[in-house]
C-alpha cells in the first residue's frame, strides 16, 4: 500500500451556515489522503497503473465551486467522487475555513472524513 497526499489546495468558496457567509465567501484549505497500491505504478513509470491526481484536483475543484451550508457535506461529496476512481482504496478529505462566524478568535474551522471501499 501507498499514500498520495494533495496538500494545502487553497480556494475562495462560498461554503456556510449562515446566509451572508454563502455570500461574501471566504477562504478554505482542502487536504486529501488516499491509500492506493502503485506498486504497478512504481514499476511501470505509467500513470494508468496510479491514481491521477489531477483528476482528483478536478474533483475537488468542481465540490468547491458548489455552494454547501456544511463543510461536512462538501467533505463528504468530495470523498465520494475520489473513492469512484481506479486504484482508490481508501480516501480522507479535510477542509478548513479561515476566520469562521463564532463570535470569538479561531484561526481555522476543519472537518475531517475518511471513506473506504
Amino acid at each position: 500500500m501507498g499514500k498520495i497526499k494533495l496538500e494545502g489546495l487553497a480556494f475562495y468558496a462560498y461554503h456556510g451556515y449562515h446566509a451572508i457567509e454563502r455570500e461574501k465567501g471566504n477562504h478554505f484549505e482542502l487536504n486529501i489522503a488516499i491509500d492506493t497500491d502503485f506498486h504497478d505504478a512504481a514499476d511501470t513509470d505509467e500513470l494508468s497503473k496510479t491514481v491521477d491526481y489531477e483528476r482528483v484536483y478536478a474533483i475537488a475543484k468542481e465540490e468547491m465551486t458548489n455552494t454547501s451550508k456544511l463543510l461536512e457535506h462538501v467533505v463528504k461529496n468530495i470523498g465520494a467522487k475520489i473513492l469512484l476512481e481506479k486504484c482508490v482504496n481508501e480516501v480522507e478529505v479535510s477542509l478548513s475555513k479561515f476566520n469562521p462566524p463564532i463570535n470569538g478568535e479561531c484561526k481555522r474551522a476543519t472537518v475531517s472524513l475518511k471513506l473506504t471501499n
